[in-house]
């Protein structure tokens, strides 16, 4: 095993148990505070926190950044500032297993995007699983709308599904997925040129401050709400951010992006479970159905990268 390689299992392994608990602060934290605010809050939070130690430690590296660089690191951040505006909105109004499991796609699409801006080549086990992880996308938004009678379910009208609320949020559930392959695939080009605290530092500022921007342009309320709600923002900050995020963050230094994405599975898993323990959202048969095909879709149309990047691994 490479030296520099700090116990990537490991890692990435404490990173999809803190990043679980993200769904089920955000759902105690949207009890009064807006989405935009709360995505703001777990962005800027995180940048304060890193930024002394980023700031002293890093202060020559950040001083000598390029132009090309610095562009990067801005666009990486506007990337993560979708992902979490889209994905934490998406869990007003669908259920936390249906919105997890859908914003989990981001490795199909990552590969689709390492195709045309990295010119690697798709497997054919990747186009596979899309059509898998689609077929599961239909199954878990029928499962939101849906409702059976005997052994059949009935579905309403064409215009009531596109305009329902499950459908508004597996949709912005989905666009956090292709936000969040965005955010990957940059960080995938930018990361081993940073160190890994230079470059949270750089991007987790660059998305808080532009939520922040967002919700004061929109007038969202940042503050005056009780501190039981400011203990929620804080905890998403710092545990399924700074701890979970960043122990990716640290992986993409020294494994491929689709390598990395592929533990992301294990999150959909555990939200579900946290979700039907703590919040009492169980799942439907359907939904574990379709849940399945999507996580089985992601296995199939990642794992042929891995096998190719195993020796340089």
């Amino acid at each position: 095993m490479n030296s520099r390689v700090v116990s990537p299992k490991i890692v990435l392994i404490i990173g999809i148990l803190a990043v679980s608990m993200a769904s089920i602060f955000i759902r105690f934290a949207q009890e009064e505070a807006p989405s935009l605010s709360i995505a703001a809050y777990r962005m800027f939070v995180s940048g304060l926190v890193i930024a002394p130690f980023a700031l002293v430690n890093k202060r020559d590296e950040l001083a000598n950044l390029s132009r090309n660089e610095i562009l990067l690191a801005l666009l990486s951040g506007l990337m993560l500032a979708i992902h979490f505006h889209t994905w934490i909105t998406s869990l007003e109004y669908t259920s936390v297993a249906s919105s997890v499991v859908l914003v989990t796609t981001s490795p199909l699409w990552l590969t689709l995007m390492a195709r045309f801006f990295l010119d690697e080549k798709i497997p054919r086990l990747a186009l596979i699983g899309l059509v898998v992880a689609l077929l599961g996308g239909v199954i878990v938004a029928l499962s939101d709308s849906c409702q059976r009678i005997g052994l059949l379910p009935v579905c309403p009208p064409l215009s009531e599904f596109l305009g329902g609320t499950a459908f508004l949020g597996n949709a912005l559930a989905l666009a956090g997925a292709i936000s969040g392959a965005g955010y990957f695939l940059i960080g995938r080009r930018l990361r081993p040129n940073l160190s890994l605290l230079s470059y949270i530092f750089l991007v987790y500022s660059f998305a808080g401050l532009i939520l922040v921007a967002l919700a004061l342009v929109s007038g969202a309320q940042l503050f005056g709400f009780a501190p039981i709600t400011y203990v929620w923002l804080i905890l998403l900050a710092l545990v399924p951010q700074v701890l979970g995020h960043s122990s990716f963050n640290y992986a993409l230094g020294v494994l491929p992006a689709v390598y990395i994405s592929l533990p992301l599975l294990g999150e959909p898993l555990t939200s579900s479970l946290l979700a039907a323990i703590i919040l009492g959202e169980a799942p439907s048969a359907l939904k574990v159905l379709g849940g399945a095909l999507i996580l089985g879709g992601i296995l199939l149309g990642s794992l042929p990268s891995n096998r190719n990047t195993a020796t340089s691994v």
